[in-house]
């Protein structure tokens, strides 16, 4: 029995990536548990600076902060939840409909 390739082709652009050539991409043939660390890395990281933030005062801080640091926040959540499907996919043996 053949199976389906759950993936078209081998690396998959990011959703964070804002070019037309997706300079960034994730091999999803690379080990499901090295993608899925690549994923905990970012999200841990994610969580991180989200809980630095809570425990900041910013009344000495700098609106023009505000957009970086979400960005920051955006680019590192996306990656972690593209990789996380990526791995969950692997992991689970996932095939496309047929």
């Amino acid at each position: 029995m053949t199976t389906i390739n759950p993936f078209p082709e081998r690396h998959r652009s990011i959703k964070s990536s804002v070019t037309e050539t997706s300079p960034l991409v994730i091999d999803t043939e690379a080990n499901p548990q090295d993608i899925l660390e690549a994923a905990l890395q970012r999200i841990r990281a994610s969580s991180e600076l989200l809980e630095t933030l809570h425990l900041q005062c910013f009344k000495d801080g700098d609106v023009q902060d505000i957009p970086h640091i979400t960005h920051a926040l955006y680019l590192l959540t996306q990656d972690g939840c593209d990789l996380l499907k990526v791995a969950q996919q692997r992991m689970l043996g996932w095939k496309a409909p047929a």
